[in-house]
This record gives structure tokens, sequence and C-alpha cells, in this order.
């Protein structure tokens, strides 16, 4: 994929190594990269400054948000990024997830930063000061209000391989997440793929609080799915769902990790499991998207996933809570 944007990016590419040469900046093919969430990156030593030249710098590092207010523009596309004509500037990629450059800002100190209000307050950023994204108008990554990784699609064959992770909005009070997300935690999804056979996974996690007591101790609840999509056959042809059972130590390891949990960490985690249902045969991907959601009973998580927001009743209630706790911080 890396190489297939670069390439139909290659003029973009050209013209922006024919900017940064008038700014007796050099850069070559080999500077770019294609970043999913992100876009296409020029990337150098210090090539934000050299680009942008002087501008006022805390001794700290940082920028007064202001003065880059005062010199460029905010961006249509998403908080995080600064329109500097040919480029777009970045926040610094500590503050995304992981603290890693290829994963999009972690939620929400960003989009909080970005609106905090200037006249009363100065505020001050840290910038990525080596690299700089050059698709200035190209779309910006898709990600909901806490979660990461490829969205669903009716076109089963072209979804992505790797894991997705939704989370409720964090500034949710647990009542509010208990009664409106069903004391959900997280969604994880996987799709991996063999041959001409894509295998879906989905994790439901609930919150701690969610639990029963057996003889060896606490155990948490998680509703787990599995399919099987045939490419050949352009339908799913297995379809099962099950809960998984873990211990509060494997509760706690797993909760805020992914599919990838047990190829990352030396202590492997082997939920026990109980099977509720399994269809085999031709499901078409309406029927199996109907399904997940009515297995998911209660969780608006599940919706967004396939849907990409979440149900209105779910989203007015969020605006309102919000519109009600920034009334009581004014």
């Amino acid at each position: 994929m890396q190489a297939e944007k670069l390439e139909e990016s290659a003029p973009i590419v050209d013209a922006f190594i024919d900017y940064c040469a008038s700014k007796g900046v050099e850069l070559t093919h080999t500077d770019f990269d294609f970043v999913q969430t992100t876009g296409i990156v020029a990337k150098s030593p210090g090539l934000l400054f050299r680009l942008i030249g002087e501008i006022l710098i805390e001794r700290d590092g940082l920028l007064p948000f202001k003065t880059l207010l005062d010199h460029f523009s905010l961006t249509g596309c998403q908080e995080g990024y600064v329109n500097c004509g040919n480029f777009l500037a970045m926040a610094h990629p500590y503050f995304r997830r992981g603290l890693g450059e290829i994963n999009n800002f972690a939620p929400r100190f960003i989009e909080k930063f970005w609106a905090f209000p200037t006249e009363s307050v100065s505020s001050f950023i840290a910038l990525d000061e080596d690299r700089v994204r050059i698709n200035v108008d190209g779309r910006c990554y898709f990600e909901a209000d806490t979660w990461y990784g490829a969205q669903f699609s009716e076109d089963v064959v072209g979804i992505p391989t790797g894991v997705t992770k939704l989370r409720p909005p964090p500034d949710l009070s647990p009542s509010i997440v208990s009664f409106f997300f069903a004391n959900a935690y997280a969604l994880d999804v996987k799709w991996t793929q063999e041959g001409n056979i894509k295998t879906f996974q989905a994790l439901e996690l609930k919150t701690e609080d969610v639990k029963f007591q057996t003889a060896d101790g606490d155990i948490h609840p998680a509703r787990y799915i599995h399919a099987e999509y045939d490419l050949t056959l352009g339908a799913f042809r297995h379809f099962d769902g099950a809960v998984q059972h873990f211990t509060a130590k494997d509760y706690f390891g797993r909760r805020d990790s992914d599919f990838n949990y047990n190829a990352k960490n030396a202590m492997q985690i082997k939920a026990s499991s109980k099977k509720l249902f399994k269809f085999n045969g031709r499901i078409e991907t309406s029927e199996f998207v109907d399904m997940c959601c009515h297995f998911l009973a209660g969780n608006p998580l599940s919706i967004e996933y396939f849907e990409g927001k979440y149900p209105e009743h779910v989203t007015d209630t969020i605006a309102r809570v919000r519109a009600h706790n920034q009334a009581e911080n004014q």
C-alpha cells in the first residue's frame, strides 16, 4: 500500500521537492513515506523549521499557539494539523497513541487543545519538527471518538486485515456508560486472511464491575464472535458466537490490548469459553451484521463499527452530557 500510494502521489512529491529546493532544502524521493493514519509525509531532521523559518520558539521548544495562528491557519481537515500553505505541520508524535509516529492522535487531548480559548489563556504546543504532511487537500484518516483501526465496509473483500479497537468516550461517567453502552469497556475486532477465506473476530469486554463469582475466583465474561467470509462464494460460510471467561489477572492484562496480545507478550492468555450459537452455510453480509449487533445487545460500539456512528439516541445523550459538563465548568 505504501509503494502504491507513493506512486500515485508522485506529482505531489515532485512538486514538494521543487518547493523545498526554493527554500534551500534538499529532499529526494527516499525522504517520503505514506502513513495510513496521516497521509503522504516528508521527513528530514529539522524539516519543519527549515521550511517555516524563524518563528518565536520558547526555550523549552514549544511554539505559542497564537503565533501559529497569526502566521498560518488551522486546517478544516482535523485537529492536530496547521496549514502552512504547501504542507501541513503536525502536533508532536508524542501526542499520538502509544507515542508512535504511525498512529493517530490519542483521544482527546489534541481535540481539546485545538478548541481551547486563546483569548484569555496563552497556550503553547510542541510540533513534529522532522515531518510534515504534503497532501494538503487530501482526506483525513477517519477515527471516531475513541477508536483506531479500519472501519467496516460492506465490500468485505476490501476490508484491510488488522485490528480495530473501539471505546466509549472517556468523558462519560460510569453511570452513562453502564446505561447507554451496556457496561462496555471496549470492542475489539480483527480481520485476517488465508487464501480465499477472510476471518472475522470480535471480542466485547465489559467494565471491571461486570463479573461473577466461581470457586476459582472472579470471572469476567466477554462476548466473542467468529466468522469466515469466503471470497469465492461472496458471502460468509461460517458464523458462531460464545462468551469467553477471563480471570481477573487475564482480564486486566487483556482489556487495553488487542487480539495480538499473545503474539506480543510472554504471559499468554487462554480464556475458557462457552459457545452459544453457530451457523454454517451461505450467510449474507447484511444478515451477518444484523446478527452481530443483536448478539452484542445494547452496545452501540457495534453500531459504530459497522455504520461509523452511534445510534441517534446515544449521540444526543453524549451531546447533552457534554453541554451540561461545559456549563458547570464555566
